[in-house]
Protein backbone atom coordinates (compact mmCIF):
# COMPACT_ATOMS: atom_id res chain seq x y z
CA UNK A 1 0.00 0.00 0.00
CA UNK A 2 1.07 3.57 -0.62
CA UNK A 3 2.44 5.37 2.46
CA UNK A 4 -0.45 7.83 2.42
CA UNK A 5 -2.65 4.96 3.62
CA UNK A 6 -1.33 5.40 7.15
CA UNK A 7 -4.17 6.18 9.54
CA UNK A 8 -2.20 8.98 11.18
CA UNK A 9 0.17 11.46 9.64
CA UNK A 10 2.76 12.40 12.27
CA UNK A 11 5.09 15.32 11.77
CA UNK A 12 7.77 15.65 14.44
CA UNK A 13 9.25 18.96 15.44
CA UNK A 14 12.51 18.03 13.74
CA UNK A 15 10.71 17.54 10.45
CA UNK A 16 8.85 20.81 10.79
CA UNK A 17 12.05 22.63 11.59
CA UNK A 18 13.55 21.32 8.36
CA UNK A 19 10.50 22.51 6.44
CA UNK A 20 10.82 26.02 7.81
CA UNK A 21 14.56 26.42 8.16
CA UNK A 22 17.57 25.42 6.10
CA UNK A 23 20.10 26.16 8.81
CA UNK A 24 21.68 23.15 10.49
CA UNK A 25 24.92 22.42 12.24
CA UNK A 26 26.80 19.21 11.51
CA UNK A 27 29.50 17.71 13.65
CA UNK A 28 31.84 15.58 11.60
CA UNK A 29 34.47 13.52 13.33
CA UNK A 30 37.72 12.91 11.48
CA UNK A 31 39.17 9.60 12.69
CA UNK A 32 42.48 10.08 10.92
CA UNK A 33 43.22 13.45 12.52
CA UNK A 34 41.47 12.61 15.83
CA UNK A 35 39.74 15.96 15.80
CA UNK A 36 36.15 17.17 15.69
CA UNK A 37 35.42 19.77 13.03
CA UNK A 38 32.29 21.82 12.71
CA UNK A 39 31.16 21.48 9.13
CA UNK A 40 28.00 22.76 7.53
CA UNK A 41 25.70 20.61 5.48
CA UNK A 42 26.46 22.16 2.11
CA UNK A 43 25.34 24.51 0.81
CA UNK A 44 22.48 25.93 2.86
CA UNK A 45 23.91 25.57 6.35
CA UNK A 46 25.29 28.39 8.44
CA UNK A 47 28.40 27.51 10.43
CA UNK A 48 27.65 30.12 13.09
CA UNK A 49 24.01 29.16 13.64
CA UNK A 50 23.66 26.51 16.35
CA UNK A 51 20.09 27.22 17.32
CA UNK A 52 18.81 24.08 15.59
CA UNK A 53 21.49 21.77 16.96
CA UNK A 54 19.09 20.70 19.71
CA UNK A 55 16.74 19.33 17.08
CA UNK A 56 19.11 17.44 14.77
CA UNK A 57 22.66 16.68 15.81
CA UNK A 58 25.28 14.99 13.64
CA UNK A 59 27.55 12.55 15.45
CA UNK A 60 30.90 11.17 14.20
CA UNK A 61 30.19 8.07 12.13
CA UNK A 62 30.86 6.67 8.70
CA UNK A 63 27.22 7.16 7.86
CA UNK A 64 26.66 10.16 10.13
CA UNK A 65 23.87 9.06 12.44
CA UNK A 66 21.06 11.50 13.03
CA UNK A 67 19.86 11.95 16.59
CA UNK A 68 16.67 13.71 17.57
CA UNK A 69 16.72 15.98 20.56
CA UNK A 70 13.87 17.75 22.28
CA UNK A 71 11.10 18.63 19.90
CA UNK A 72 7.71 20.33 20.11
CA UNK A 73 4.64 18.20 20.63
CA UNK A 74 3.55 16.18 17.63
CA UNK A 75 0.55 17.23 15.61
CA UNK A 76 -1.91 14.59 14.48
CA UNK A 77 -3.96 14.82 11.29
CA UNK A 78 -6.83 12.35 10.85
CA UNK A 79 -7.78 10.80 7.51
CA UNK A 80 -11.03 8.92 6.89
CA UNK A 81 -10.79 5.16 6.30
CA UNK A 82 -12.68 5.48 3.00
CA UNK A 83 -10.03 7.88 1.70
CA UNK A 84 -7.31 5.49 2.82
CA UNK A 85 -8.86 2.59 0.91
CA UNK A 86 -8.96 4.69 -2.26
CA UNK A 87 -5.25 5.50 -1.92
CA UNK A 88 -4.09 1.87 -1.67
CA UNK A 89 -2.30 0.57 -4.75
CA UNK A 90 -4.05 -2.79 -4.84
CA UNK A 91 -2.01 -3.97 -7.84
CA UNK A 92 1.18 -3.99 -5.78
CA UNK A 93 -0.55 -5.50 -2.74
CA UNK A 94 -1.96 -8.40 -4.77
CA UNK A 95 1.25 -8.74 -6.79
CA UNK A 96 3.26 -9.39 -3.64
CA UNK A 97 0.77 -11.91 -2.20
CA UNK A 98 -0.42 -13.67 -5.37
CA UNK A 99 2.19 -16.46 -5.09
CA UNK A 100 0.94 -17.31 -1.61
CA UNK A 101 -2.66 -17.18 -2.83
CA UNK A 102 -1.72 -19.59 -5.60
CA UNK A 103 -0.13 -22.09 -3.19
CA UNK A 104 -3.13 -22.00 -0.85
CA UNK A 105 -5.37 -22.32 -3.88
CA UNK A 106 -3.61 -25.54 -4.89
CA UNK A 107 -4.18 -26.91 -1.38
CA UNK A 108 -7.87 -25.97 -1.56
CA UNK A 109 -8.17 -27.48 -5.04
CA UNK A 110 -6.71 -30.80 -3.87
CA UNK A 111 -8.99 -30.78 -0.80
CA UNK A 112 -12.03 -30.22 -3.06
CA UNK A 113 -11.02 -33.13 -5.28
CA UNK A 114 -10.61 -35.43 -2.24
CA UNK A 115 -13.97 -34.24 -0.91
CA UNK A 116 -15.62 -34.99 -4.27
CA UNK A 117 -14.14 -38.51 -4.36
CA UNK A 118 -15.04 -39.24 -0.73
CA UNK A 119 -18.62 -38.04 -1.25
CA UNK A 120 -19.02 -40.29 -4.32
CA UNK A 121 -17.65 -43.30 -2.40
CA UNK A 122 -20.01 -42.70 0.51
CA UNK A 123 -22.98 -42.49 -1.85
CA UNK A 124 -21.86 -45.76 -3.46
CA UNK A 125 -21.29 -47.36 -0.03
CA UNK A 126 -17.78 -48.22 -1.20
CA UNK A 127 -15.92 -46.61 1.71
CA UNK A 128 -14.93 -49.00 4.57
CA UNK A 129 -15.97 -47.80 8.05
CA UNK A 130 -13.92 -50.09 10.28
CA UNK A 131 -10.42 -48.73 9.43
CA UNK A 132 -9.15 -45.22 8.71
CA UNK A 133 -6.07 -46.60 6.96
CA UNK A 134 -8.19 -48.64 4.55
CA UNK A 135 -10.45 -45.61 3.93
CA UNK A 136 -7.47 -43.39 3.07
CA UNK A 137 -6.09 -46.07 0.75
CA UNK A 138 -9.42 -46.39 -1.05
CA UNK A 139 -9.70 -42.59 -1.44
CA UNK A 140 -6.14 -42.37 -2.77
CA UNK A 141 -6.83 -45.04 -5.39
CA UNK A 142 -10.08 -43.30 -6.36
CA UNK A 143 -8.26 -39.93 -6.74
CA UNK A 144 -5.65 -41.61 -8.96
CA UNK A 145 -8.39 -43.18 -11.10
CA UNK A 146 -10.15 -39.79 -11.34
CA UNK A 147 -7.02 -38.10 -12.71
CA UNK A 148 -6.45 -41.03 -15.09
CA UNK A 149 -10.01 -40.61 -16.39
CA UNK A 150 -9.43 -36.85 -16.74
CA UNK A 151 -6.29 -37.28 -18.87
CA UNK A 152 -7.97 -40.01 -20.92
CA UNK A 153 -10.90 -37.66 -21.58
CA UNK A 154 -8.47 -34.98 -22.78
CA UNK A 155 -6.78 -37.43 -25.15
CA UNK A 156 -10.12 -38.67 -26.52
CA UNK A 157 -11.60 -35.14 -26.65
CA UNK A 158 -14.41 -36.27 -24.36
CA UNK A 159 -16.57 -33.34 -23.22
CA UNK A 160 -18.15 -34.99 -20.18
CA UNK A 161 -17.86 -33.37 -16.73
CA UNK A 162 -15.41 -35.27 -14.53
CA UNK A 163 -14.86 -32.72 -11.77
CA UNK A 164 -17.54 -30.95 -9.77
CA UNK A 165 -18.44 -27.29 -10.49
CA UNK A 166 -16.59 -26.19 -7.30
CA UNK A 167 -13.37 -27.86 -8.45
CA UNK A 168 -13.71 -26.35 -11.92
CA UNK A 169 -14.25 -22.86 -10.48
CA UNK A 170 -11.19 -23.12 -8.23
CA UNK A 171 -9.07 -24.38 -11.12
CA UNK A 172 -10.20 -21.43 -13.26
CA UNK A 173 -9.27 -18.93 -10.52
CA UNK A 174 -5.85 -20.55 -10.12
CA UNK A 175 -5.29 -20.39 -13.87
CA UNK A 176 -6.06 -16.65 -13.88
CA UNK A 177 -3.74 -16.03 -10.90
CA UNK A 178 -0.95 -17.97 -12.57
CA UNK A 179 -1.40 -16.06 -15.81
CA UNK A 180 -1.36 -12.67 -14.05
CA UNK A 181 1.80 -13.48 -12.11
CA UNK A 182 3.43 -14.89 -15.24
CA UNK A 183 2.70 -11.67 -17.16
CA UNK A 184 3.62 -9.36 -14.28
CA UNK A 185 7.09 -10.90 -13.75
CA UNK A 186 8.12 -8.57 -10.89
CA UNK A 187 11.76 -8.03 -9.90
CA UNK A 188 12.64 -7.85 -6.22
CA UNK A 189 15.70 -6.42 -4.48
CA UNK A 190 16.63 -9.02 -1.88
CA UNK A 191 19.58 -7.10 -0.45
CA UNK A 192 22.35 -4.65 -1.23
CA UNK A 193 25.69 -3.79 0.31
CA UNK A 194 27.99 -0.77 0.02
CA UNK A 195 31.76 -0.67 0.46
CA UNK A 196 33.08 0.78 3.72
CA UNK A 197 36.74 1.64 3.30
CA UNK A 198 39.26 0.93 6.08
CA UNK A 199 40.36 3.92 8.16
CA UNK A 200 43.82 3.90 6.59
CA UNK A 201 42.24 4.68 3.20
CA UNK A 202 40.61 7.91 4.43
CA UNK A 203 42.07 11.37 3.84
CA UNK A 204 41.18 14.91 4.84
CA UNK A 205 41.20 17.80 2.36
CA UNK A 206 44.68 18.87 3.44
CA UNK A 207 45.96 15.33 3.06
CA UNK A 208 44.47 15.08 -0.42
CA UNK A 209 46.26 18.26 -1.48
CA UNK A 210 49.47 16.90 0.07
CA UNK A 211 49.08 13.66 -1.94
CA UNK A 212 48.76 15.74 -5.09
CA UNK A 213 51.85 17.78 -4.17
CA UNK A 214 53.86 14.59 -3.62
CA UNK A 215 53.17 13.52 -7.22
CA UNK A 216 55.62 16.29 -8.23
CA UNK A 217 53.69 16.97 -11.43
CA UNK A 218 51.24 19.71 -10.41
CA UNK A 219 52.02 23.41 -10.47
CA UNK A 220 51.29 25.67 -7.47
CA UNK A 221 48.40 27.14 -9.45
CA UNK A 222 46.90 23.66 -10.00
CA UNK A 223 47.31 22.72 -6.34
CA UNK A 224 45.59 25.95 -5.29
CA UNK A 225 42.80 25.30 -7.79
CA UNK A 226 42.20 21.78 -6.42
CA UNK A 227 42.24 23.11 -2.86
CA UNK A 228 39.54 25.67 -3.69
CA UNK A 229 37.42 23.03 -5.45
CA UNK A 230 37.71 20.72 -2.42
CA UNK A 231 36.56 23.47 -0.07
CA UNK A 232 33.43 24.07 -2.15
CA UNK A 233 32.83 20.44 -3.15
CA UNK A 234 30.65 19.34 -0.23
CA UNK A 235 32.92 16.35 0.46
CA UNK A 236 33.94 15.64 4.05
CA UNK A 237 37.22 15.24 5.86
CA UNK A 238 37.38 11.42 5.79
CA UNK A 239 36.78 10.14 2.26
CA UNK A 240 38.48 7.08 0.78
CA UNK A 241 41.43 6.89 -1.61
CA UNK A 242 43.06 3.62 -2.72
CA UNK A 243 46.38 2.37 -1.26
CA UNK A 244 48.07 2.77 -4.65
CA UNK A 245 47.67 6.56 -4.36
CA UNK A 246 47.99 6.93 -0.58
CA UNK A 247 51.39 5.26 -0.66
CA UNK A 248 52.76 8.64 -1.79
CA UNK A 249 53.01 9.45 1.94
CA UNK A 250 55.74 6.78 2.12
CA UNK A 251 57.78 8.50 -0.54
CA UNK A 252 56.54 6.31 -3.43
CA UNK A 253 54.91 7.53 -6.63
CA UNK A 254 51.26 6.70 -7.20
CA UNK A 255 50.70 3.17 -8.49
CA UNK A 256 48.71 3.33 -11.72
CA UNK A 257 49.53 -0.22 -12.87
CA UNK A 258 46.99 -2.84 -13.91
CA UNK A 259 47.94 -5.04 -10.95
CA UNK A 260 47.49 -2.18 -8.51
CA UNK A 261 44.10 -1.41 -10.05
CA UNK A 262 43.09 -5.07 -9.89
CA UNK A 263 43.98 -5.20 -6.19
CA UNK A 264 41.68 -2.24 -5.49
CA UNK A 265 38.92 -3.93 -7.52
CA UNK A 266 39.32 -7.18 -5.56
CA UNK A 267 39.13 -5.43 -2.20
CA UNK A 268 36.03 -3.41 -3.08
CA UNK A 269 34.11 -5.98 -5.12
CA UNK A 270 34.81 -9.08 -3.04
CA UNK A 271 33.75 -7.35 0.19
CA UNK A 272 30.42 -6.06 -1.12
CA UNK A 273 29.54 -9.24 -3.04
CA UNK A 274 30.15 -11.47 -0.03
CA UNK A 275 28.11 -9.16 2.22
CA UNK A 276 25.20 -8.80 -0.24
CA UNK A 277 24.96 -12.58 -0.74
CA UNK A 278 25.05 -13.13 3.00
CA UNK A 279 22.26 -10.61 3.62
CA UNK A 280 20.15 -12.19 0.86
CA UNK A 281 20.88 -15.72 2.18
CA UNK A 282 21.85 -16.63 -1.36
CA UNK A 283 24.45 -19.19 -2.39
CA UNK A 284 26.66 -18.09 -5.34
CA UNK A 285 25.54 -21.23 -7.20
CA UNK A 286 21.98 -19.84 -7.24
CA UNK A 287 22.97 -16.85 -9.41
CA UNK A 288 21.79 -16.98 -13.01
CA UNK A 289 22.95 -13.51 -14.14
CA UNK A 290 25.95 -11.36 -13.20
CA UNK A 291 26.32 -7.72 -14.33
CA UNK A 292 29.27 -5.52 -13.33
CA UNK A 293 29.65 -1.90 -14.38
CA UNK A 294 32.95 -0.06 -14.01
CA UNK A 295 33.46 2.84 -16.35
CA UNK A 296 37.22 3.42 -16.55
CA UNK A 297 38.82 0.09 -15.63
CA UNK A 298 38.07 -2.83 -17.93
CA UNK A 299 40.86 -5.45 -17.69
CA UNK A 300 41.23 -8.85 -19.34
CA UNK A 301 40.04 -11.22 -17.95
CA UNK A 302 37.02 -9.13 -17.07
CA UNK A 303 35.85 -8.16 -13.60
CA UNK A 304 32.98 -10.62 -14.09
CA UNK A 305 35.48 -13.44 -14.65
CA UNK A 306 37.26 -12.36 -11.45
CA UNK A 307 34.01 -12.67 -9.44
CA UNK A 308 33.05 -15.99 -11.08
CA UNK A 309 36.46 -17.42 -10.18
CA UNK A 310 36.47 -16.10 -6.60
CA UNK A 311 32.93 -17.12 -5.62
CA UNK A 312 32.54 -20.25 -7.77
CA UNK A 313 29.49 -19.27 -9.79
CA UNK A 314 27.95 -21.82 -12.14
CA UNK A 315 29.52 -22.22 -15.55
CA UNK A 316 26.23 -21.36 -17.27
CA UNK A 317 25.77 -18.07 -15.36
CA UNK A 318 25.31 -15.27 -17.88
CA UNK A 319 27.88 -12.53 -17.23
CA UNK A 320 28.05 -8.96 -18.59
CA UNK A 321 30.80 -6.39 -18.02
CA UNK A 322 29.74 -2.79 -18.78
CA UNK A 323 32.33 -0.04 -19.17
CA UNK A 324 32.44 3.58 -20.29
CA UNK A 325 28.88 4.34 -19.14
CA UNK A 326 29.77 6.71 -16.32
CA UNK A 327 27.95 7.47 -13.10
CA UNK A 328 24.51 6.50 -14.45
CA UNK A 329 25.44 2.89 -15.18
CA UNK A 330 24.04 1.24 -12.04
CA UNK A 331 20.38 1.52 -13.04
CA UNK A 332 21.34 0.48 -16.58
CA UNK A 333 22.88 -2.67 -15.06
CA UNK A 334 19.75 -3.26 -12.97
CA UNK A 335 17.57 -2.93 -16.08
CA UNK A 336 19.82 -5.32 -18.02
CA UNK A 337 19.62 -7.87 -15.19
CA UNK A 338 15.83 -7.52 -15.12
CA UNK A 339 15.62 -8.07 -18.89
CA UNK A 340 17.83 -11.15 -18.69
CA UNK A 341 15.77 -12.62 -15.86
CA UNK A 342 12.54 -11.95 -17.76
CA UNK A 343 13.88 -13.47 -20.98
CA UNK A 344 15.57 -16.56 -19.56
CA UNK A 345 14.21 -17.20 -16.09
CA UNK A 346 10.58 -16.11 -16.13
CA UNK A 347 7.62 -18.24 -15.18
CA UNK A 348 6.86 -20.00 -11.94
CA UNK A 349 10.41 -20.53 -10.65
CA UNK A 350 12.32 -17.44 -11.82
CA UNK A 351 16.00 -16.73 -11.25
CA UNK A 352 18.47 -14.54 -9.38
CA UNK A 353 20.92 -11.89 -10.53
CA UNK A 354 23.86 -10.09 -8.96
CA UNK A 355 24.62 -6.49 -9.99
CA UNK A 356 27.88 -4.79 -8.98
CA UNK A 357 28.50 -1.05 -9.49
CA UNK A 358 31.90 0.46 -8.79
CA UNK A 359 34.65 2.74 -10.06
CA UNK A 360 38.37 2.04 -9.68
CA UNK A 361 40.41 5.13 -8.80
CA UNK A 362 43.96 3.70 -8.92
CA UNK A 363 44.61 4.03 -12.69
CA UNK A 364 42.66 7.26 -13.10
CA UNK A 365 44.61 9.89 -11.20
CA UNK A 366 45.12 12.73 -13.66
CA UNK A 367 48.71 14.05 -13.51
CA UNK A 368 48.51 17.10 -15.73
CA UNK A 369 47.63 20.75 -15.16
CA UNK A 370 44.61 21.33 -17.44
CA UNK A 371 41.79 22.61 -15.20
CA UNK A 372 39.15 20.85 -17.27
CA UNK A 373 40.72 17.57 -16.14
CA UNK A 374 41.71 18.48 -12.56
CA UNK A 375 38.13 18.39 -11.24
CA UNK A 376 38.11 14.58 -11.38
CA UNK A 377 40.95 14.52 -8.81
CA UNK A 378 38.83 16.44 -6.29
CA UNK A 379 35.43 14.70 -6.49
CA UNK A 380 35.80 10.97 -7.18
CA UNK A 381 36.46 8.50 -4.35
CA UNK A 382 36.63 4.74 -3.76
CA UNK A 383 33.28 3.00 -3.43
CA UNK A 384 31.04 0.28 -4.71
CA UNK A 385 27.69 -1.44 -4.24
CA UNK A 386 26.38 -4.96 -4.87
CA UNK A 387 22.70 -5.80 -5.30
CA UNK A 388 20.95 -9.20 -5.34
CA UNK A 389 17.84 -9.27 -7.53
CA UNK A 390 15.24 -11.98 -8.00
CA UNK A 391 12.05 -12.59 -9.98
CA UNK A 392 11.11 -15.70 -8.01
CA UNK A 393 7.64 -15.85 -6.54
CA UNK A 394 8.90 -17.17 -3.25
CA UNK A 395 11.25 -14.20 -2.74
CA UNK A 396 8.50 -11.55 -2.75
CA UNK A 397 7.67 -12.05 0.92
CA UNK A 398 11.16 -11.41 2.33
CA UNK A 399 12.48 -8.97 -0.30
CA UNK A 400 13.44 -5.44 0.73
CA UNK A 401 12.12 -3.60 -2.34
CA UNK A 402 10.22 -4.17 -5.56
CA UNK A 403 11.33 -2.53 -8.80
CA UNK A 404 8.52 -0.50 -10.36
CA UNK A 405 10.08 1.40 -13.29
CA UNK A 406 13.39 2.27 -14.92
CA UNK A 407 13.89 4.96 -17.57
CA UNK A 408 17.02 5.93 -19.50
CA UNK A 409 17.40 9.01 -21.71
CA UNK A 410 20.43 9.35 -24.00
CA UNK A 411 21.62 12.67 -25.39
CA UNK A 412 22.24 12.49 -29.14
CA UNK A 413 24.04 15.71 -30.08
CA UNK A 414 27.77 16.43 -30.07
CA UNK A 415 27.59 18.60 -26.94
CA UNK A 416 26.14 15.65 -24.99
CA UNK A 417 28.82 13.32 -26.36
CA UNK A 418 31.70 15.67 -25.50
CA UNK A 419 30.68 16.97 -22.06
CA UNK A 420 32.31 14.06 -20.13
CA UNK A 421 35.16 12.90 -22.34
CA UNK A 422 38.19 10.70 -21.67
CA UNK A 423 41.18 11.89 -23.67
CA UNK A 424 44.71 13.34 -23.35
CA UNK A 425 45.54 16.93 -22.55
CA UNK A 426 47.98 19.03 -24.58
CA UNK A 427 50.90 17.37 -22.73
CA UNK A 428 49.68 13.84 -23.43
CA UNK A 429 48.38 13.13 -19.90
CA UNK A 430 45.27 10.94 -19.87
CA UNK A 431 42.20 12.02 -17.92
CA UNK A 432 38.49 12.81 -18.06
CA UNK A 433 37.62 16.30 -19.27
CA UNK A 434 34.44 17.94 -17.98
CA UNK A 435 32.88 20.44 -20.39
CA UNK A 436 31.33 23.76 -19.38
CA UNK A 437 28.14 22.60 -21.12
CA UNK A 438 27.60 19.76 -18.64
CA UNK A 439 25.01 21.63 -16.53
CA UNK A 440 22.93 22.54 -19.59
CA UNK A 441 23.18 19.05 -21.10
CA UNK A 442 22.33 17.38 -17.79
CA UNK A 443 19.27 19.62 -17.39
CA UNK A 444 17.98 18.75 -20.85
CA UNK A 445 18.46 15.00 -20.32
CA UNK A 446 16.81 15.11 -16.92
CA UNK A 447 13.82 17.05 -18.24
CA UNK A 448 13.24 14.36 -20.86
CA UNK A 449 13.72 11.60 -18.30
CA UNK A 450 11.21 13.10 -15.86
CA UNK A 451 8.75 13.58 -18.73
CA UNK A 452 8.99 9.86 -19.53
CA UNK A 453 8.80 8.54 -15.97
CA UNK A 454 6.21 11.09 -14.79
CA UNK A 455 3.12 9.23 -16.09
CA UNK A 456 4.18 6.14 -14.12
CA UNK A 457 4.61 7.88 -10.75
CA UNK A 458 2.56 11.11 -10.73
CA UNK A 459 -1.13 11.41 -9.81
CA UNK A 460 -3.48 12.25 -12.69
CA UNK A 461 -4.12 15.70 -11.21
CA UNK A 462 -0.44 16.65 -11.53
CA UNK A 463 -0.31 15.31 -15.08
CA UNK A 464 -3.48 17.23 -15.96
CA UNK A 465 -1.99 20.54 -14.77
CA UNK A 466 1.05 19.97 -16.95
CA UNK A 467 -1.14 19.38 -20.01
CA UNK A 468 -3.34 22.40 -19.21
CA UNK A 469 -0.33 24.71 -18.77
CA UNK A 470 1.26 23.50 -22.02
CA UNK A 471 -2.02 24.02 -23.87
CA UNK A 472 -2.40 27.49 -22.35
CA UNK A 473 1.17 28.41 -23.29
CA UNK A 474 0.65 27.25 -26.89
CA UNK A 475 -2.69 29.08 -27.07
CA UNK A 476 -1.19 32.31 -25.73
CA UNK A 477 1.63 32.12 -28.26
CA UNK A 478 -0.84 31.70 -31.13
CA UNK A 479 -2.98 34.57 -29.81
CA UNK A 480 0.08 36.86 -29.68
CA UNK A 481 0.87 36.09 -33.30
CA UNK A 482 -2.76 36.74 -34.26
CA UNK A 483 -2.81 40.10 -32.47
CA UNK A 484 0.45 41.19 -34.11
CA UNK A 485 -0.88 40.22 -37.52
CA UNK A 486 -3.94 42.41 -36.80
CA UNK A 487 -1.76 45.36 -35.87
CA UNK A 488 -2.38 45.08 -32.13
CA UNK A 489 1.29 44.86 -31.17
CA UNK A 490 0.88 46.80 -27.91
CA UNK A 491 -1.90 44.50 -26.74
CA UNK A 492 0.16 41.43 -27.68
CA UNK A 493 3.08 42.65 -25.59
CA UNK A 494 0.83 43.17 -22.55
CA UNK A 495 -0.31 39.55 -22.54
CA UNK A 496 1.09 37.62 -19.55
CA UNK A 497 3.69 34.90 -20.08
CA UNK A 498 2.29 31.46 -19.21
CA UNK A 499 4.90 29.11 -17.77
CA UNK A 500 4.78 25.36 -18.11
CA UNK A 501 3.63 23.81 -14.84
CA UNK A 502 6.39 21.94 -13.01
CA UNK A 503 4.76 18.91 -11.36
CA UNK A 504 5.35 18.12 -7.72
CA UNK A 505 7.07 14.74 -7.77
CA UNK A 506 6.75 14.60 -3.99
CA UNK A 507 3.07 13.74 -4.52
CA UNK A 508 4.08 10.41 -6.06
CA UNK A 509 7.56 9.85 -4.60
CA UNK A 510 8.46 9.75 -0.90
CA UNK A 511 12.27 9.60 -1.03
CA UNK A 512 14.90 10.72 -3.54
CA UNK A 513 18.38 9.30 -4.19
CA UNK A 514 20.00 11.96 -6.37
CA UNK A 515 23.44 11.10 -7.68
CA UNK A 516 26.02 12.76 -5.43
CA UNK A 517 27.94 14.16 -8.37
CA UNK A 518 28.64 17.45 -6.63
CA UNK A 519 27.01 20.16 -4.57
CA UNK A 520 25.81 22.09 -7.64
CA UNK A 521 24.09 19.00 -9.05
CA UNK A 522 22.13 18.46 -5.83
CA UNK A 523 21.25 22.17 -5.51
CA UNK A 524 19.95 22.36 -9.07
CA UNK A 525 17.75 19.26 -8.80
CA UNK A 526 16.37 20.36 -5.43
CA UNK A 527 15.35 23.71 -6.92
CA UNK A 528 13.98 22.47 -10.23
CA UNK A 529 11.99 19.57 -8.74
CA UNK A 530 10.73 21.72 -5.84
CA UNK A 531 12.09 19.32 -3.22
CA UNK A 532 12.34 19.92 0.50
CA UNK A 533 15.69 19.95 2.24
CA UNK A 534 15.09 16.53 3.83
CA UNK A 535 14.59 15.04 0.35
CA UNK A 536 18.16 15.93 -0.64
CA UNK A 537 19.68 15.21 2.78
CA UNK A 538 20.69 11.62 1.76
CA UNK A 539 22.56 12.96 -1.27
CA UNK A 540 24.35 15.68 0.70
CA UNK A 541 25.35 13.31 3.49
CA UNK A 542 26.59 10.72 0.99
CA UNK A 543 28.67 13.36 -0.76
CA UNK A 544 30.11 14.48 2.56
CA UNK A 545 30.85 11.02 3.96
CA UNK A 546 31.96 9.20 0.81
CA UNK A 547 32.48 11.75 -1.97
CA UNK A 548 31.40 11.01 -5.53
CA UNK A 549 31.61 7.20 -5.73
CA UNK A 550 30.31 7.27 -9.31
CA UNK A 551 27.52 4.81 -10.15
CA UNK A 552 27.33 3.38 -6.62
CA UNK A 553 26.44 6.71 -4.95
CA UNK A 554 22.67 6.18 -5.26
CA UNK A 555 23.00 3.02 -3.14
CA UNK A 556 24.86 4.82 -0.37
CA UNK A 557 21.95 7.25 -0.39
CA UNK A 558 19.35 4.48 -0.20
CA UNK A 559 21.33 2.97 2.68
CA UNK A 560 21.23 6.33 4.47
CA UNK A 561 17.46 6.57 3.99
CA UNK A 562 16.98 3.00 5.13
CA UNK A 563 19.23 3.00 8.21
CA UNK A 564 19.93 6.56 9.32
CA UNK A 565 17.48 9.25 8.24
CA UNK A 566 15.15 10.50 10.97
CA UNK A 567 13.80 13.62 9.26
CA UNK A 568 11.95 11.52 6.66
CA UNK A 569 11.78 7.93 7.98
CA UNK A 570 11.35 5.06 5.53
CA UNK A 571 8.08 3.14 5.84
CA UNK A 572 6.56 0.14 4.15
CA UNK A 573 4.80 1.24 0.99
CA UNK A 574 7.10 4.22 0.39
CA UNK A 575 8.35 4.89 -3.12
CA UNK A 576 12.01 5.74 -3.66
CA UNK A 577 13.29 7.38 -6.84
CA UNK A 578 16.94 7.05 -7.85
CA UNK A 579 18.31 9.56 -10.37
CA UNK A 580 21.81 9.41 -11.86
CA UNK A 581 23.79 10.96 -14.71
CA UNK A 582 26.47 9.42 -16.90
CA UNK A 583 28.79 10.16 -19.77
CA UNK A 584 27.39 10.07 -23.25
CA UNK A 585 25.36 12.00 -21.97
CA UNK A 586 22.60 10.03 -20.23
CA UNK A 587 20.15 10.38 -17.37
CA UNK A 588 18.80 7.25 -15.71
CA UNK A 589 16.05 6.92 -13.14
CA UNK A 590 14.42 4.08 -11.26
CA UNK A 591 11.57 3.77 -8.78
CA UNK A 592 11.45 1.17 -6.00
CA UNK A 593 8.61 0.19 -3.67
CA UNK A 594 9.50 -0.54 -0.03
CA UNK A 595 8.05 -3.91 0.95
Amino acid sequence: AHPHTQALFLFSGSSLSQHNSRKQTILLGSKRDNITNKQSMPPQANMNDERNSSFIRRVPSETTLVEEGKAPAKQTFMVSKYSLLAMINWTHVLGVHLPQFFIWGLVILFAQIVHQVATDLVQQSALPHDSYVESIAVIAVAVKDLFASFFQAIINHHAGAIFSPAVQSTALVLFVIGYVVRMNNPVYLLSFSTFKAPDEWKLSHDQIVEVMRLQECFTDSSLDFMRRILERSGTGQATAWPPGIIRSFKGQKADRTVEGSREEAKKVIFDIVADALKKAKTDPKELDVLVINCSLFSPTPSLCAMVVSEFGLRSDCKTFNLSGMGCGASLISVDLARSMLAANHSGFFGGKALVVSTEIITPNLYQGNDRGFLIQNTLFRCGGAAMVLSNKWSDGRHAWYKLLNTVRVQGTNDAAYQCVYETQDSEGERGVRLSKDIVKVAGQCMAKNMTMIGPYVLPLTEQAWVVISMAGKAGAKMLKKLLKSMGQKAMAEKMPEIKTYVPEFTRGIDHFCIHAGGRAVIDGIEKNMKLEHYHTEPSRMTLMNYGNTSSSSIWYELEYIQDEQKSNPLKKGDRIMQVAFGSGFKCTSGVWLKL
